[in-house]
């Protein structure tokens, strides 16, 4: 057993717990915190869930490891699962090397124990220990998969469910891997191509800041003391000033409040689908979502198609991984469409959301009967047309923002410096 020593932290714990049924109809079970000891001598302390103390002590003992003491958990902390993020670079390095090991013959209890002493995250380590169990309990891989949907997406669990259907786990593995260090490649691209204009946004908005707190007081206590005229155009910029001194806690409230609104808004199911229909609508932006939400459409599903996941199921997990309540419906339609026993591309172009060219392509995929081939086809596509138009939109906002910062920092200038060339030809 590779389990390591794990220091007791109550919130060290599992999704639906390690030893809960797949499927769980049975309710919220209690939770129990155990100190148990490996093979190699090492104390391994958690809280999981369990049906009651002895079924937890039976599973423990199935598992290698050597009861010290089990207590029921109770209070607040007793059903909170671990803290923190998974890095996705983890998942990648996981799902790499699993697939290398099962391709090399070794055992999937063996590739299990080895990824769990050797993996460094440690949300992931934790969900690959309690797998580990599971798996030595007798589950299948897929049903201990499925109690981790922190670590563990719908997508990649139907894939590792049809994998081990059809006897190819390595393979899938191995497309699961490639396809998310894909994901994950776009998605730094995005973010490395927004990082200069956000930088200069911030920067922006630190010096208004600066202008406004510190160096106009200060003009104006000048003015002020040599009793100076000043012209409309400086008056109005002092006066904005002392707007901006006087009622900034009121700005940072309204601020405040309006995005509270709107994240409470956009929680209801009607203030979700109205504001993801806005993204779509909005000028370019739009087009980036709907590039964006296409390119991930028609790469995840092509991808579950070809490993083996049925059509109506892969239609299911895709809708739900859109980020897009006005997409997930459209995809949603498209189900019931089909079971009618209607094409894929019919209902898909007549939701008007989609391009032309991408029900076309779906189209003449169905009739060749190499649609998954072409479905990728279409993500890589999207995904270069995402790259595009984010390297057309950064190299359009660089230079407005420029812009508008000159047009604020000349207008202060002038503003600043009118009283002083109208004092200096007084002095004359």
């Amino acid at each position: 057993m590779a389990l390591h020593e794990v220091p007791f932290m109550p919130t060290l714990l599992f999704e639906n717990g390690i030893f809960g049924s797949y499927g769980g109809s049975r309710g919220r079970m209690p939770h129990f915190q155990y100190t148990a000891m490996d093979a190699g001598g090492r104390t391994v302390k958690s809280i999981v869930e369990a049906e009651n103390q002895q079924a937890l002590i039976n599973r423990l003992r199935e598992g290698g490891l050597h009861v010290l003491d089990v207590v029921e958990a109770k209070g607040p902390k007793a059903g909170i699962r671990s803290k923190g993020k998974m890095k996705p670079k983890a998942l990648v390095v996981f799902s790499r090397q699993f697939a290398t090991m099962i391709d090399a013959g070794i055992p999937m209890l063996r590739c299990l124990e080895i990824l769990g002493s050797s993996c460094k995250d440690p949300v992931l380590k934790v969900a690959i220990e309690a797998i580990t169990l599971d798996v030595k309990g007798g589950s299948a891989l897929n049903e201990a998969l499925v109690k981790h949907p922190h670590v563990f997406s719908k997508l990649y669990i139907n894939m590792v469910r049809a994998a081990e259907l059809g006897g190819i786990l390595d393979i899938i593995l191995d497309r699961l891997s490639g396809f998310l260090e894909y994901e994950m490649e776009v998605r730094g691209k995005i973010k490395g191509a927004m990082m200069y204009p956000v930088m200069v946004l911030c920067f922006s908005v630190l010096m208004l800041f600066v202008l406004f707190s510190f160096v106009l007081p200060k003009f104006k206590e000048i003015f002020t003391d040599m009793d100076a005229k000043l012209p409309p155009l400086t008056n109005t910029l002092f006066n904005f000033g002392d707007f901006m001194a006087a009622t900034w806690w009121m700005q940072l409230l309204f601020w405040a409040s309006l995005f509270a609104g709107f994240k409470w808004y956009g929680r209801s199911e009607k203030g979700r689908y109205n504001i993801d229909f806005m993204k779509l609508r909005f000028p370019i932006i739009g087009d980036l979502v709907l590039k964006m939400s296409v390119a991930r459409f028609t790469r995840t599903f092509g991808t579950l198609i070809n490993s083996g996941v049925p059509m109506m199921r892969s239609l299911e997990i895709v809708g739900e991984t859109l980020n897009n309540s006005v997409l997930t419906l459209a995809v949603d339609n498209t189900r019931l469409s089909i079971r009618e026993g209607n094409r894929l591309s019919a209902p898909l172009s007549a939701s008007g959301l989609f391009p032309q060219m991408v029900t076309q392509m779906i189209d003449i995929g169905e009739e060749s009967g190499r649609l998954s081939e072409m479905l990728v086809k279409i993500g890589d596509f999207y995904d270069e047309e995402v790259a595009q138009t984010v390297k057309g939109l950064t190299s359009m906002i660089e230079p407005m923002l420029i812009i508008f910062m000159g047009v604020i920092v000349g207008f202060i200038a002038i503003s600043v410096m009118s009283p002083i060339f109208t004092i200096v030809n007084e002095i004359k």
